[in-house]
């Protein structure tokens, strides 16, 4: 699976319609009612501050605008000169004087949901007491019945930077305690118990709100979230199924449910349900995309040809994505100029170097070296950029057959960054194709000072020791280490089983061969495996995998010198 479609794909599947966090209080931007407003009289003093603040924040000075709007709003008691000290406050990043202003806005005006809110929300950022955000919000709930449903849903907003999320979790049960009969109140609980940890609170709590509601789309889509977020990737699915067999035209369930498909690695069934959203919107430009990344993932790429070009039509917002998935497959019906003509179209931007790096490979497959090199070769004071560029290349090279010039251009990147990791990793690989064995094992050691989990540092260091028989606990130990940072690393564990075949123990070599085998049939692997097979005496065994891996990678230098070996009369 490409791990680029891969991670788009599970992009698209985990963003469902409705997220955990939480919504805010959904209050109107009231006015104050005129009967509330103190009569004012703008005299020249208060007219000279307010153009101060207005000068001050002009000029970026934020703190000493919203010092001049508290004053001028302690003067006046005026409920909209408040709501302004306390949004530049806010924005100035002063709790205390936004709280301050938050309560004079609050006193000057009573009926003010918006004000109740905003000093809630202050009150509990700012380390104020519990009771008094409970008092807050709870006052926001009673005193606004016509907005209680959505206030509701917004409840864990206001809470949203409290430190303490189990603290929040419990106010939130006490504040809808009144309103259980609400299935909002339940959702408002399930919220919180997710925020705070508790998945199986959370179920529990948005079960409630769907005994209530149980055709609620934001339930629906909530719990099918939670029961993803804990791997029941199949249970969301059939909920949202089961909701559309009873609400089949509606298209938020039926997005929902294609997503869940996605998360469930289900591609084909999530392509026909895309596929049917997209006939009922057919320029829906996410669509579009979405029906094409499924279609690369099922490598259909004749399918998903004319639906990328539709999406960038379209204005999709990844388009340079777009271009380089084009410029893919163009790759894959050998089309090399039309691939590359796709990867130049892609501006300054995230995908810059991925696309310059597959216009410069695709030039070297065929013959074209020199002018790949010249592509990666671009002078940039982007330092990151650089070091990209000289990997590629040196990838480039060695796939070329041209490890010495690999090695160089390593060598000469890390003039330049002596401590770079991943450099001195790349290079060690090089020095030991070019039998610079000093020099591989000095830069891995490097590597594992530098970066004590890299686990790969540790493992071709550990079988570099094994494979020439030499230090052999210490490559054990190594190759050991490396399997505890990634235990399922086939190459890892054919590490770990040679090196015990090398110590004699035969029988857990098998063990750790055949695992690394099922996990990847890879050529060295393969021949490792029959080694240890031939040296048990189960040589039909060996023969028949030797046959095998020899039918499928022919070339291998490693597989077919083994062969040689083992039959050797």
């Amino acid at each position: 699976m490409n791990r680029t479609i891969a991670r788009r794909l599970a992009h698209l599947g985990t963003a469902l319609l409705l997220g955990l966090s939480p919504g805010a209080f959904a209050l109107a931007q009231e006015a104050p009612a005129a009967s509330t407003l103190p009569a004012q009289e703008l005299t020249p003093q208060t007219l000279y501050r307010f153009l101060l603040a207005e000068i001050a924040g002009a000029r970026g000075q934020i703190g000493l605008a919203a010092q001049l709007y508290l004053e001028i709003a302690r003067d006046t008691r005026d409920p909209r000169i408040a709501r302004r000290a306390a949004e530049v406050a806010l924005f100035a990043r002063n709790a205390d004087m936004a709280a301050e202003a938050a309560r004079i806005w609050s006193e000057a005006d009573p009926d003010s949901e918006e004000a109740k809110r905003l000093l809630a929300g202050v009150v509990s950022t700012h380390g104020g007491r519990m009771e008094d955000v409970q008092i807050q919000l709870a006052r926001a709930l009673a005193q606004a019945p016509a907005n209680l449903d959505a206030n509701l849903m917004g409840l864990n907003r206001a809470l949203s930077r409290l430190e303490d999320k189990q603290a929040a979790q419990s106010m939130v049960i006490r504040l809808t305690e009144p309103y259980l009969d609400h299935p909002e109140a339940h959702f408002a609980r399930a919220q919180a118990a997710a925020i705070a940890g508790s998945p199986m609170e959370s179920l529990t709590a948005i079960n409630a709100s769907l005994l209530l509601r149980p055709d609620w789309e934001t339930g629906l889509l909530f719990k099918a979230q939670l029961l993803m977020q804990t791997g029941a990737h199949t249970e969301a699915s059939h909920l949202l199924q089961e909701a559309i067999t009873r609400q089949p035209d509606n298209r938020n369930l039926r997005l929902g449910y294609a997503r869940s498909l996605i998360a469930a690695k289900q591609f084909e069934t999530a392509r026909t349900e895309f596929r049917t959203l997209l006939e009922s919107a057919p320029g829906d430009r996410d669509l579009l995309y979405a029906v094409a990344l499924l279609s690369l993932q099922l490598d259909d790429p004749s399918a998903a040809e004319p639906l990328l070009k539709q999406a960038l039509e379209a204005g999709h917002p990844e388009a340079d994505a777009i271009r380089i998935h084009l410029g893919q497959v163009a790759e894959q019906r050998e089309d090399g100029a039309a691939a590359r003509k796709w990867f130049e179209s892609v501006g300054p931007g995230a995908h810059y170097a991925e696309a310059r790096i597959r216009s410069a490979h695709s030039l070297a497959r065929e013959g074209q070296i020199d002018e790949a090199r010249s592509l990666l070769q671009t002078p940039t004071e982007d330092a990151n950029l650089s070091r990209r560029f000289r990997l590629a290349e040196a990838q480039m090279l060695r796939e070329a057959g041209r490890t010495e010039d690999a090695f160089d251009v390593i060598d000469d990147a890390l003039l330049q960054a002596p401590d770079d990791a991943d450099l001195l990793y790349e290079s060690a690989m090089l020095a030991e194709r070019l039998d610079r064995l000093e020099v591989m094992e000095g830069r891995l050691r490097k590597v594992i000072a530098l970066t004590p989990d890299h686990a790969h540092a540790k493992n071709a260091l550990g079988y570099s020791l094994a494979d020439r028989g030499i230090r052999l606990e210490e490559a054990e130990r190594l190759i050991a280490s490396a399997h505890e940072l990634a235990p399922d690393d086939a190459f890892i564990l054919d590490s770990l089983g040679w090196v015990s075949f090398r110590l004699g123990d035969n029988e857990a070599a098998l063990e750790h061969l055949q695992r690394a085998y099922s996990m990847r049939p890879d050529p060295e692997i393969a021949a490792h495996l029959s080694e240890v097979l031939w040296t048990l005496d189960r040589r039909a065994e060996a023969e028949t995998l030797l046959d095998e891996a020899l039918a499928e990678h022919p070339d291998n230098e490693a597989l077919r010198s083994t062969a040689l070996r083992l039959r050797k009369p």
